[in-house]
């Protein structure tokens, strides 16, 4: 009687373990996973949308103004991970250039972002001093330059304004003919009508 008492007793207690440890809790199908981890939502419009799987991060579309063959800046489109530092991305993207073979870059080969901070509307970004070094000059392309950072940064409604840094400090120009010493306001008289 008392070795079946404890047979019954060592099993009560493998029970609880493997219960606890999850080896009884049922374990979904590779569909039943898939609809778990994608909901469908039907928007206002009647678009099904997908919701992003856990793990996969969700993505926001932003504007990156390049320079355009007619001297303006032309409004490039694209989708990248939706991130805290949403300005920091944005930025690193426009240094590395338009995706459409159509577009020119802005800014000179080799600059980098070194910081950005945002506070009461005025962004303060802080570029490489290749911003200055490698800029081809001229005073068309110095406006593309400064516009599409002033511009790019201002889509954002944290952002009202705009100073632009040079290896940690203020610098009075990047080629000689627009002022950057003091903070610049969004201004789309630069801007072409056609976006990409």
């Amino acid at each position: 009687m008392k070795a079946v008492a404890k047979f019954f007793l060592y099993m009560g207690i493998i029970t609880l373990l493997l219960y606890t440890s999850g080896c009884f809790y049922d374990v979904p199908n590779d569909e039943e996973k898939t609809q778990k981890e994608k909901p469908v939502t039907l928007q206002s419009d009647n678009r099904l949308t997908l919701a992003a799987a856990p793990g996969v991060s969700e993505t926001i579309e932003i504007v990156l103004y390049f320079a355009g063959g007619n001297g303006k800046l032309v409004a490039e489109r694209r989708e990248i991970p939706k991130v805290e530092g949403i300005a920091r991305k944005t930025i690193n993207e426009l240094c590395q250039g338009p995706l459409c073979e159509d577009l020119k870059p802005t800014l000179p080969p080799g600059t980098k972002l070194l910081d950005i901070n945002i506070r009461e509307g005025l962004c303060t970004v802080n570029f490489s001093k290749e911003l200055i070094l490698a800029h081809s000059g001229g005073v068309e392309q110095e406006k593309l330059t400064v516009y599409s950072i002033v511009n790019t940064l201002t889509q954002f409604s944290t952002v009202k304004e705009v100073q632009i840094w040079v290896d940690g400090k203020e610098v009075p120009t990047i080629a000689g003919y627009v002022d950057v010493s003091a903070p610049l306001a969004r201004n789309d008289s630069f801007i072409s009508a056609l976006n990409i």
